[in-house]
């Protein structure tokens, strides 16, 4: 018999609608389950047990009075510590934050609530989102629920490794450069990088602007769907915007194939500095789509490479600005690698600034001609090497840092600087037994044509299928 913790999102959640389980017994299951896993990993931060319990308790009795049951309803979600809720501490893995209660409420936290979600916790999180490894001096590192000597990817390390572990059946994230996609593909996980601007970030911590998103990670594409279409819609809408209707399309049934969809391979920014394994892993995934019919293309992606290039100066400049008066005043709260960071981005000059934002309209319009004009969607890898171990990877603020940081966020940093979506999927795993993952990177608001393909590729592939051993 299935555990209920190995359920997928919309599985428990049709359970708990038609009475075949009590939200209370999921709850206390996922619970359980973050008591006995939890301590291998830290993934959360904090554990609201006897609200969550509560609110389960309530979602049960509006069954059975028979209310009007909404799409989540008493389905415990947990969330990355950045996701404000009035009155309620959010640390965004820091030390300055610590104690700072939020005044106001996210914007998605409340579409979740209104969809019915119960909510375990918060969960771990790189310092400030700064960092796409899952390293975090202050509250510890994420570990991999796959092997714990190696790191979860970040900086939305809690929701891919609680997600991967089964303590909760979806989470909240944010992708600034990597930090969905990053510790999806490392988790073994789905996770959503949407086009920049669909989903609201307010009352969500901000980091760099124009570059910040919020999205859902989950185990399957069509939870990933579900998720998207609730906090990308407000819930009066739901069902009226053709737009926003495709993503609870993604979400249902066994999605038709549209073998109309052009498929892109890299010619060259994507495939360059690849370990032969992950180059193979991404051969054998293209594979899966010729085979299940797709036309794939191979185009010339060097205009990724530019707008790779704009990312530090961009990042760095708008993360330092919002954080300028804390790093007067309370520099040593910061960790060393963070802090270095910071300081990096304060010496960008502001006409380079400029100058990089202007680049970025350009590029997007060449994107667009030369690389979405003949394919629809460009499968590439989200990572160049293999996870590694969290003692190879820590470096701090010493001679290897602007490399390691700079290895992780290559491949996914340039999708926001252009404000592309991008669809994170498992892809096989790596000879040393971690997940591997490729995107699936589409032209603006393509965000339901990528969930869809990805759903297609997830039948065909059965990646998501597979479970890490810790218990």
């Amino acid at each position: 018999m299935t555990a209920l913790t190995d359920k997928t999102l919309i599985d428990v959640a049709a359970c708990i609608r038609d009475g075949s389980v009590s939200s209370e017994d999921v709850t206390r299951a996922c619970l359980a389950r973050v008591d006995r896993v939890d301590p291998l990993i830290n993934a959360f931060t904090k554990v609201k047990a006897e609200r969550a319990l509560q609110q389960a308790r309530d979602a049960d009795l509006a069954r059975r009075a028979g209310a009007p049951l909404p799409l989540l309803h008493g389905v415990p979600l947990a969330h990355k510590d950045m996701f404000y809720r009035a009155g309620e501490e959010s640390a965004c893995g820091s030390l300055i934050r610590q104690g700072w209660e939020a005044s106001t409420t996210a914007d998605v936290l409340k579409r979740l609530d209104a969809a019915g979600a119960v909510t375990l916790g918060r969960l771990n999180m790189s310092e400030f989102a700064i960092g796409p490894i899952g390293l975090n001096a202050h509250f510890g590192p994420t570990r991999n629920p796959w092997a714990t000597d190696h790191v979860s990817g970040g900086s939305s390390s809690g929701p891919a490794a609680a997600v991967a572990a089964r303590l909760s059946f979806g989470a909240l994230g944010s992708d600034t450069g990597a930090s969905i996609r990053v510790p999806a593909a490392a988790c073994g996980i789905v996770g959503l990088k949407p086009s920049y601007g669909w989903i609201s970030t307010a009352g969500t911590m901000p980091l760099s602007g124009s570059l910040d998103v919020v999205g859902p990670l989950a185990r399957t594409v069509a939870d990933v769907a579900l998720l998207t279409g609730i906090i990308a819609t407000p819930a009066d809408d739901r069902l009226s915007t053709p737009i926003h209707h495709a993503f609870f399309e993604a979400a249902r049934g066994h999605p038709e194939q549209d073998r109309s969809v052009r498929i892109g391979v890299s010619r060259d920014y994507f495939r360059n500095g690849l370990t032969p394994e992950i180059e193979s892993n991404v051969d054998e995934n293209i594979r899966i789509f010729r085979d299940l019919g797709y036309r794939v293309h191979p185009v010339d992606t060097s205009v990724f490479a530019e707008a790779a290039a704009l990312y530090s100066t961009i990042f760095g400049t708008e993360a330092s600005l919002l954080h300028a008066s804390t790093l007067d005043e309370r520099a040593r709260d910061y960790s060393p690698q963070v802090r270095a960071r910071l300081n990096m981005g304060r010496q960008v000059p502001l006409e380079l600034y400029r100058e990089a934002v202007g680049k970025r309209t350009h590029l997007l319009v060449r994107v667009m001609s030369e690389v979405f004009r003949d394919i629809d969607v460009l499968v590439a890898p989200v990572i160049s090497r293999a996870v590694p171990t969290i003692t190879e990877i820590d470096v701090g603020d010493g001679a290897g840092m602007l490399s390691v940081v700079g290895a992780f966020l290559r491949l996914t940093s340039p999708v926001n600087v252009l404000g592309l979506p991008a669809l994170s999927v498992p892809s096989g795993f790596a000879s040393n037994g971690l997940p591997m993952g490729i995107q699936l990177i589409g032209a603006p608001w393509s965000d339901p044509v990528l969930l869809r393909l990805g759903r297609v590729h997830e039948r065909a592939a059965l990646w998501t299928s597979h479970g890490p051993s810790i218990s």
